[in-house]
């Protein structure tokens, strides 16, 4: 799939619940070279000196990083390396890298997030240039409901009816709650723009918030434990909570919004921790992201057979999409609907 879908663009592609860690995906410390039995010289091919990548990551990723690390360990870059992981709500994760914790990878929501490091001197400014502009997954914008869909959700319209609770997360903490809210923002607009109509979609959404929290991991546990009707979610979290035996159901509309998480290395890491992005950049790596509910990027193979989704055979059903730049990017879209005094959202919360 072409990253830069543009709106009204039917795609199929593949995406997620679930969120995911890599705690310690690790290759296994070489003991020949410990007993004198290899010759430590480049030119030998001895083995790869212990390494540990620290990866700083949003908290939806979790289980999907996790196999990843697992995949990356068996390969010859992967060779004695170990991946220390943290994982939280995007905006937070940015801000604490910024405030001095360890990253050699960071793997965030927004590529706000990640140009926050950057600009801050700690990833390098042309981290973006690649084709699919420093994206590494996406998914889409669901709506996650009770087993049964016992009120008959098919649809955004459907969640701003009177008495509807709804669970996202929280704009001023998660990357996810931006996701969310574009995606109840832009469905309204329509063919023809009509932004007073999205303005008044969103109005009746945020009236029938019942629960903001600060990451889209923990808007799943509310909803999980019973909180609301609803779980605005992306597609790949939707998938892995089912996977794990979470009794849910899930809806993509048939207008939606493209997910599109970025991640780069810092410029003081390691080469193994450059190999591991490219990994997770790779065919192989866009597979295992697959299988966790998240769609490909680019020309990568969308994966079959996903445990979880609502056909496992054909994961990712094609719909309609609108992107960041169908709005004017994410400079218009932060000032115009996230602006903390000033934005759409913060009035309508008020």
């Amino acid at each position: 799939m072409n990253a830069q879908t543009t709106r009204r663009a039917r795609i199929g592609t593949a995406l997620a619940i679930a969120a995911v860690s890599l705690l310690t995906a690790a290759g296994c410390a070489s003991s020949e070279a410990a007993d004198g039995g290899t010759d430590s010289t480049a030119d030998s091919g001895a083995a790869a000196e212990p390494t540990t990548i620290d990866l700083v990551g949003f908290a939806v990723i979790k289980s999907a990083y996790d196999a990843l690390g697992e995949a990356f360990a068996e390969t010859d870059e992967g060779e004695n390396v170990t991946i220390a992981a943290s994982y939280g709500a995007s905006g937070a994760q940015s801000r604490a890298v910024i405030a001095g914790q360890p990253a050699d990878v960071v793997a965030l929501s927004l590529t706000p997030d990640v140009q926050a490091i950057a600009d801050e001197g700690l990833v390098a400014e042309d981290w973006a240039s690649d084709e699919d502009k420093g994206i590494v997954s996406h998914s889409v914008v669901v709506l996650a409901v009770r087993e049964g869909n016992p009120l008959g959700i098919e649809g955004w319209d459907d969640i701003v009816k009177p008495g509807v609770g709804i669970v996202t997360a929280d704009p001023g903490t998660s990357g996810s709650a931006k996701w969310n809210l574009l995606g109840a923002y832009s469905q309204a607009l329509g063919e023809n723009d009509d932004k007073a109509a999205a303005e008044a979609y969103l109005g009746a959404f945020v009236d029938n918030v019942v629960s903001w929290n600060d990451s889209g991991r923990t808007a799943t546990e509310a909803f999980v434990n019973g909180t609301g009707d609803v779980l605005i979610s992306y597609e790949n979290e939707a998938i892995a909570a089912r996977a794990s035996g979470i009794a849910l159901d899930y809806v993509v509309p048939d207008t939606t919004f493209l997910i599109e998480n970025a991640a780069a290395v810092t410029v003081d890491a390691p080469q193994q921790a450059k190999d591991f992005l490219d990994f997770v950049r790779s065919d192989e790596g866009q597979l295992i992201l697959g299988g966790k509910g998240f769609r490909p990027v680019g020309d990568a193979t969308a994966a079959t057979d996903v445990e979880g989704a609502n056909d496992p055979s054909k994961p990712f059903p094609d719909v309609t999409i609108v992107t960041v730049e169908d709005l004017g990017g994410w400079k218009t879209v932060n000032t115009e609907l996230f602006d903390k005094e000033n934005g759409l959202v913060a009035q309508l919360r008020k």
